[in-house]
């Protein structure tokens, strides 16, 4: 029974993505997405909307958690720990140059239990004096220490409660992890009395034109996913003194919103700034 409602959601997702332009057929097809949408979803994130800000996808999302700080998100993402993505490999040089430079404290804004610090020690000669610091919502954060217990014998990990604990870090580094938050990056470095001045972001949903906030159904949870406007976010970090050193495309992920056909995007993106 389970797997025939699972079949009919997917079915019903693909009917949505394939009629979302065609206007006679989305008079239909939206009210029912949309009451697909509004369930705990199981066959990978399902998007819908695109609202202005951050408190009106909020606002519009369904009767489900609209939290990431819930024990069954810290299992999420644990296969990161042993490998490596393709658009994690400019990652890899980049902060291998800076640690070979001396930039041993590394802030990872929503960086998980560490999945980033674990996946790169592969690929990465971690020296001694580096201190790899952590924020995520409270719950990963306990699993993370948790965690860090028995598979960081060099006490290397740390862990923030608050973002503003980057404040003279010598690198910030954020994988998949902006468009969960309810503020920017640059709102954030902008608070900061010493921000870092190397900030290296990856896999990031960035529109070449616009910037909106859908909703994300994970199947744990309903999300606020937010999309930069990548003219908006390069001047924004260019205001704050930051000069883009480099960028690439993140070929593994993609985004399409059912009934918003100008919100897609087929690649993810990711930077490399420094700050004199």
């Amino acid at each position: 029974m389970r797997h025939e409602i699972l079949m009919t959601r997917k079915k019903l997702v693909r009917i949505a993505l394939e009629s979302a332009e065609l206007p006679g057929i989305r008079l239909i097809a939206r009210p029912l997405y949309r009451r697909m949408f509004s369930r705990p979803y199981h066959g990978g994130n399902a998007y819908y909307g695109a609202y202005e800000t951050h408190a009106q996808a909020l606002a519009d999302a369904p009767s489900l958690p609209t939290s990431y700080d819930q024990p069954s998100t810290t299992g999420m993402y644990m296969d990161r720990h042993r490998s490596i993505r393709v658009s994690d490999y400019p990652m890899v040089h980049w902060l291998s140059r800076l640690l070979a430079d001396g930039r041993h404290r590394i802030f990872d804004l929503g960086g998980h239990i560490g999945v980033t610090y674990y996946g790169f020690r592969r690929y990465l000669s971690y020296p001694t004096t580096m201190e790899w610091r952590v924020h995520d919502v409270p719950s990963v954060i306990d699993a993370g220490r948790d965690w860090a217990r028995q598979y960081d014998p060099d006490g290397l990990l740390h862990f923030a409660e608050t973002p503003e604990a980057a404040n003279s870090h010598d690198v910030l580094i954020t994988c998949g992890a902006l468009q969960y938050l309810d503020y920017t990056l640059p709102e954030l470095l902008h608070r900061l009395e010493n921000p870092p001045p190397h900030v290296l972001v990856n896999l990031t949903p960035v529109h070449p034109a616009r910037g909106y906030v859908t909703l994300q159904n994970m199947g744990k949870a309903v999300l606020p996913y937010r999309v930069m406007a990548k003219p908006q976010f390069l001047s924004q970090m260019q205001s704050l003194g930051y000069t883009l050193v480099d960028h690439w495309q993140s070929k593994e992920r993609h985004l399409r919103v059912p009934f918003e056909p100008d919100c897609t995007l087929d690649h993810y993106a990711g930077f490399y700034f420094k700050r004199a």
